[in-house]
């Protein structure tokens, strides 16, 4: 739909549920984990007289897409957003398959584990993410 429709897709919450495959109650969760800012969408929704869902897909290339990115990260990323992250860089032809394996077996919890805690390793992830998002730039 985002493809047909110029990067912007608007549908009711029932049937976005029916096409992604699961109920209504979902919904947010598929949202948030398919369609974050960190992945480049940007995502309006409206419950009651039957809900809709505006999803727009950021269209940044280069350094701009790689500042975006640096902005989102915050202080602390935990492997669910460093995977979204690896995944975004590799859909836009920043980092290559390898380079990705790679960078994300570097920032792994098991390379990170010598930080007992997670929220130090979840920081320090962020930091080398960060550095790396730098010198791509």
């Amino acid at each position: 739909m985002l493809n047909e429709q110029n990067g912007t897709a608007e549908i009711q919450r029932n049937d976005f549920a029916s096409r992604v495959g699961c109920v209504p109650s979902q919904i947010n969760y598929v949202i948030s984990s398919r369609f974050s800012k960190k992945r480049g969408y940007i995502v309006e929704s409206r419950r009651g007289g039957g809900g809709y869902i505006k999803i727009t897909r950021v269209r940044m290339q280069g350094k701009e897409y790689l500042m975006h990115m640096f902005a989102t990260v915050g202080d602390s990323l935990d492997t669910g957003g460093l995977r979204s992250y690896m995944l975004s860089l590799h859909e836009s032809g920043i980092l290559n398959e390898k380079n990705v394996k790679i960078f994300t077996a570097m920032m792994s919890d098991d390379t990170l584990g010598a930080e007992e805690k997670k929220e130090k390793r979840d920081t320090l992830r962020a930091d080398l993410f960060k550095t790396l998002l730098l010198n791509l730039m």
